[in-house]
């Protein structure tokens, strides 16, 4: 058994009863379960539709993700998580980058490297280098004034680990980051690389080895292996190329507002929805969510 999910924007709730009951009778589904009001909705499917990407692309148009996936072990036990782009809204490096004056450079390359186009662990090298004599005091004035959280993910970490999941923040960022992004979402755990620092200014360089895509893998399965989980029991998020490895290893591993050459690769696309949607995915209601409230 299959299950066909509907998401929207929140901000923007504007799924149509008449549209997913349409698509119902068309697959021959179940009876339609809001998930939340105008925002989220579900039915059963007895197979995976053949015009599965065709539909996708129309109600992309229409503002509303679909994602058809098996019923059966849906809900998970743990969350991987990237960081940059997926729980924070932007990228560190560029941030940082524009504060030491080489924004516009930095940041041409690492839309390069999230698509797939270089590297990663050189356009990771070649970045950090351009932020070299930059005062450290920078990192937290980024912190406090230029990240901003994603919408939806305090309510994902919260929720899974109120049903006893474990939720790990995996990213190709820096620990400076991480760690502060990690303890204001919940995080059980978190891992990312290191910049070096001399006399209070980074050096240009980051600590070896670098954790790009294969150690992001390795993450996911040294995790659950010190955990006793299976790779089915993990959902992932990323949107970058370095998150691909993850993505596929997991039991869902879902491309958030992806790049196009990410998402392309990936079976769960979310471009409207933003974190709670892998909690719709799960079949969790919106009033089953737990930590709303903003930290």
């Amino acid at each position: 058994m299959f299950v066909a999910t509907l998401i929207t924007a929140p901000a923007r709730p504007a799924l149509d009863l008449a549209l997913a009951e349409s698509l119902r009778n068309a697959w021959g589904g179940g009876d339609v379960t809001w998930l939340a009001p105008d925002e989220a909705a579900e039915f059963t499917l007895p197979a995976r539709p053949d015009n599965l990407w065709h539909v996708w692309e129309d109600l992309q148009r229409l503002g509303v993700d679909l994602v058809v996936q098996p019923q059966d072990g849906r809900r998970k036990t743990m969350l991987l998580a990237d960081m940059d782009s997926t729980m924070i809204e932007q990228e560190c490096i560029d941030e940082l980058a524009d504060e030491a004056g080489v924004g516009d450079r930095v940041r041409d390359i690492t839309a390069r490297a999230m698509n797939g186009e270089l590297d990663f662990e050189g356009a990771l090298i070649e970045r950090v280098g351009l932020l070299r004599g930059l005062d450290t005091g920078v990192i937290d004035r980024v912190l406090d004034q230029r990240i901003t959280l994603m919408p939806g993910g305090h309510e994902l970490v919260a929720t899974m680990k109120a049903r006893g999941g474990h939720a790990a923040l995996v990213s190709g960022g820096f620990t400076a980051f991480t760690q502060a992004v990690a303890s204001r979402l919940g995080f059980d755990e978190n891992r990312a690389n290191t910049l070096l620092v001399a006399d209070g200014r980074l050096t240009g360089e980051v600590a070896r080895p670098i954790l790009g895509r294969a150690a992001k893998v390795e993450a996911l399965d040294a995790i659950t292996a010190r955990l006793g989980l299976s790779q089915t029991d993990v959902i992932a998020v990323g949107d970058g190329a370095n998150d691909l490895g993850m993505l596929s290893r997991a039991g869902t591993g879902v491309a958030l507002h992806a790049k196009p050459a990410v998402a392309a690769q990936c079976e769960v696309r979310i471009n409207h929805g933003d974190l709670t949607a892998l909690l719709f995915l799960q079949g969790y209601a919106k009033e089953q969510f737990a930590g709303a409230a903003a930290a």
